[in-house]
């Protein structure tokens, strides 16, 4: 069966995203990748995804319209949620605390900073379930939340005499399969800020992986036309 320019499309999201995770250096990205868009039949794509897993599931057909997977820190969703929690709590006076890495956030957690500061990472983070409540209480100290833009995250907090909100947001749409975050509580002459960014390691893979695609996108619109004119001689 003859290849449509969507079902290469859908093949270069699949290597785009095992990047992403690790599963593929960038050598091996960079030439599937141009495979992907020189091939013209079905048989030439399927190989380049056989053995790489979509999230949760095994790779769907060349021609199906399974929709295409998440990107990044999305990718893993359903294996991140469940498990005994490491943390339901941090407190800091006149110190600080942080909670970043590996490690599984409890179904409801409490942190507590006053003349102090502290750090909650969710980017790599697991979840003892999908529905979640981080509480935030500052006294002339700061916390600050970072999540993966595809987390579904409500935030609702009072400020008085200092702040409590979002700050950056990193381009990414929360995913129907990732948990449900609500950050909530109060600062009191302090702030309580949450950011939405990718890690750096994440974001490197994904820069690099869109100047591969970008360059195997050229390399073969170059050699198409060289491609009809053989054929036609």
């Amino acid at each position: 069966m003859r290849a449509s320019d969507a079902e290469r499309e859908r093949i270069a999201e699949l290597l785009r995203e095992a990047v992403a995770e690790g599963r593929l250096d960038m050598d091996e990205f960079d030439q599937r990748l141009e495979t992907a868009y020189k091939a013209r039949t079905h048989g030439e794509l399927e190989p380049l995804v056989q053995d790489l897993p979509a999230p949760g599931s095994a790779v769907a057909p060349v021609g199906s319209t399974a929709p295409v997977p998440q990107r990044g820190s999305a990718a893993n969703w359903p294996a991140r949620i469940g498990g005994s929690a490491t943390s339901t709590g941090a407190f800091a006076f006149w110190g600080g605390f942080n909670r970043k890495g590996r490690w599984t956030v409890g179904r409801m957690f409490t942190a507590f900073a006053m003349w102090g500061g502290g750090e909650i990472d969710l980017r790599e983070a697991n979840f003892e379930d999908r529905e979640t409540v981080i509480r935030c209480i500052t006294v002339m100290g700061g916390i600050h939340v970072t999540v993966p833009p595809e987390l579904n995250v409500e935030v609702r907090g009072i400020g008085i005499m200092g702040g409590f909100g979002e700050g950056s947001n990193e381009e990414g749409e929360p995913s129907p399969d990732a948990p449900r975050v609500r950050i909530t509580g109060f600062a009191l002459m302090g702030g309580v800020g949450v950011d939405r960014k990718r890690t750096k390691a994440e974001r490197r893979r994904l820069k690099e992986a869109r100047e591969a695609e970008l360059e195997a996108r050229r390399r073969s619109e170059l050699e198409g036309p060289r491609d009809g004119f053989r054929k036609e001689l």
